[in-house]
């Protein structure tokens, strides 16, 4: 038995889906985002593909006479440039703000590490020791003792760093 797409079903859910993330989206525009805001913008924008699939798929016949107009091609044309555009590189560094700090820590010295941290050397030993990363010497740093990937060196901080009260 095959299923009726209808738009009943699909214009609401696009409408809807699309109001949560332009306003997750918004929120996260200007850092204002908290609980799960983020998290649903992510995983609820699948909804929203769905949605417009469903959508497109009701509305078939209105979609392609809009196809037929230059207008619509040119802008969907603009619309396939910028996307593209966003995948170039901007000022030679296209990674996420975090990392250089984080890289600054993993460098540390772990005597200077446990002062940001606001812990005794010792207790942070104890915790590098609990995330299986043990340290031999006081000059050792997170990067020295986990290696060159900072997958691994962020998880090691976060497991060491986030055990303060």
């Amino acid at each position: 038995m095959a299923m009726k797409v209808s738009r009943d079903v699909f214009t609401p859910l696009t409408l809807g889906s699309f109001g949560l993330l332009a306003v997750t989206g918004v929120l996260m525009f200007f850092h204002l985002d908290s609980g799960l805001n983020k998290a649903a913008h992510e995983w609820l924008s699948w909804l929203l593909i769905a949605a417009v699939g469903g959508h497109v798929l009701s509305n078939l016949g209105s979609l392609k006479r809009h196809f037929q107009s230059t207008r619509t091609r040119s802008l969907l044309a603009g619309f396939a440039a910028v996307l593209a555009l966003s995948f170039a590189p901007v000022g030679g560094n296209d990674k996420p703000p975090f990392v250089v700090p984080m890289a600054a820590l993993a460098r540390a010295p772990l005597p200077v590490l446990a002062q940001v941290a606001g812990v005794e050397e010792s207790v942070l030993r104890e915790r590098l020791a609990a995330a299986g990363t043990p340290a031999q010497a006081d000059t050792a740093s997170v990067a020295q003792l986990v290696g060159t990937d900072l997958r691994q060196q962020m998880g090691t901080l976060n497991r060491v760093l986030a055990q303060n009260p």
